[in-house]
């Protein structure tokens, strides 16, 4: 497996083109799952639409035309819809796809998306490659922290997908107080070392034990 952890979804851009290249090709099938919305935007398949449902949704062309770079084929993509969806059609999406993409969001609300399917034995069986941007990324890490913003008002700790155990993510860093001061924290209570990734400009690419930084990405050591 191939961890791609990401701050945004421009996987086009120059400055990670050429080292995700070596990666994602053009005869690859993603799966994007797109469970991750907030419960107040997201009520019903309109809305879920609005986001993701085609080339006039807010996300699709942006998150197609991306992989497109990559000579990925749009019909080569499958969204995984939690309103039309069963557990069975997820699942197999999920396993004829040899890239998972997990989106942005909330990746509490993804994770509990994900155990009401039951995709959790279905997405660790995975052996190809897994990227994702923002909640997307942190979702990969087995526990992972989310600083104090608008949608969790204090620093938390979550349970993740147990893919990678050995450091945390900090997404879109700006060097704010309230950052710096979870970034602290996470150090001082898990003593691990915290990526942080500059606001769209950061990303990793794990593979084997390896960690191979990309872009604007600061490291606080424990």
């Amino acid at each position: 497996m191939v961890n791609i952890l990401l701050d945004y979804y421009d996987i086009d851009s120059p400055w990670l083109f050429d080292s995700l290249k070596l990666y994602i090709k053009p005869h690859h099938k993603v799966a994007v799952i797109a469970f991750s919305f907030r419960e107040s935007r997201v009520k019903s398949l309109s809305d879920w639409n609005f986001l993701y449902g085609g080339k006039n949704s807010r996300f699709y062309s942006g998150l197609t035309g991306a992989l497109s770079a990559y000579g990925i084929k749009e019909e080569n993509i499958q969204f995984l819809n939690y309103f039309t969806d069963t557990k069975e059609t997820a699942a197999e999406k999920i396993r004829s796809a040899d890239i998972l993409y997990f989106l942005g969001g909330l990746p509490d609300k993804m994770y509990e998306r994900l155990k009401e399917f039951d995709l959790l034995d279905v997405i660790m069986k995975h052996n190809g490659i897994v990227m994702g941007y923002s909640a997307g990324a942190v979702i990969q890490l087995a526990q992972y922290h989310l600083s104090p913003d608008d949608d969790y008002p204090a620093l938390g700790y979550y349970e993740g997908l147990p893919m990678l155990r050995d450091f945390y993510v900090e997404v879109h860093y700006e060097n704010t107080d309230i950052q710096n001061a979870a970034i602290k924290s996470v150090l001082k209570e898990k003593k691990k070392t915290v990526y942080a990734f500059s606001l769209g400009k950061g990303a990793i690419i794990a593979e084997n034990g390896e960690i191979q930084l990309l872009g604007d990405v600061k490291t606080f050591k424990p």
